[in-house]
């Protein structure tokens, strides 16, 4: 699967309405990235209720990673251009309100389960720049070669971070510091907690395997064998006791 490709698969969020916001309809984000050299500056935003295309939004050249904020009235979607930037849209408008340079080539986006910081990985520049609420980059975190996907856990106190050198990069939150490098398999791309946090699972695209990974310890604990260049996006994976809304 070329490069393109995987980032593509990042350009889906949903923005599931709650009661700050009963305006805002149940939204999937699909970034529209092109490929090269033909790149797209599209994000087609997808009522899922209807299953009907609602708009499209002007966004950066080449979108990659999207996330939505807890509340669901921001979309930031990570432009993958070299000069990278981040759009912001007003999910109740379905218009970018404000545009963030971050680093070189973002791809994966971040939101902290409270909403105050969001997390976007620059697979050009190897680091990770940290947005406030005000759409200001407060923070720029040094991590591993080629960061590209990044997931929180469900208390927002770490921050995991695949890199191409076959590591993921811990940071903790609350100081904005790698706190540990854990090796993986080889090429790490997706990562996803379970809904306690206790465990993050990493997809090893270029060995066919998931690592398991203990967070409290931040040891692999297993390797799985799986089907061929695996790739998995997503911040949580649901208890079995729960079931994930339609879409």
């Amino acid at each position: 699967m070329s490069r393109r490709s995987m980032a593509a698969l990042t350009g889906l969020a949903l923005a599931w309405p709650v009661s700050l916001v009963p305006a805002i309809a149940q939204n999937a984000y699909i970034t529209n990235q092109g490929l090269y050299p033909n790149f797209s500056n599209k994000v087609t935003v997808i009522d899922t209720t209807t299953n009907k295309v609602v708009t499209t939004i002007d966004v950066g050249l080449a979108p990659a990673g999207v996330a939505v904020a807890p509340d669901g009235s921001k979309v930031y979607v990570a432009n993958e251009t070299v000069k990278g930037t981040v759009s912001v849209i007003d999910a109740a408008a379905n218009a970018v309100s404000a545009t963030v340079a971050v680093g070189s080539n973002p791809v994966g986006v971040a939101v902290k389960p409270d909403g105050s910081k969001v997390y976007v990985v620059n697979k050009g520049n190897g680091t990770v720049s940290v947005i406030d609420a005000n759409n200001k980059v407060v923070a720029t975190i040094d991590v591993g070669l080629a960061p590209f996907a990044v997931a929180i856990t469900p208390d927002g106190s770490k921050l995991y971070v695949t890199n191409l050198n076959d590591t993921v990069s811990v940071i903790t939150t609350a100081t904005n510091a790698v706190s540990a490098t854990i090796h993986v398999g080889h090429g790490p791309l997706g990562v996803a907690f379970t809904s306690d946090g206790s465990k993050a699972y990493v997809a090893n695209q270029f060995d066919n395997t998931v690592s398991v990974i203990a967070t409290a310890s931040n040891n692999v604990v297993a390797t799985i064998g799986v089907g061929t260049s695996p790739i998995a996006f997503g911040n949580f994976i649901l208890p079995k006791s729960r079931t994930a809304p339609a879409h």
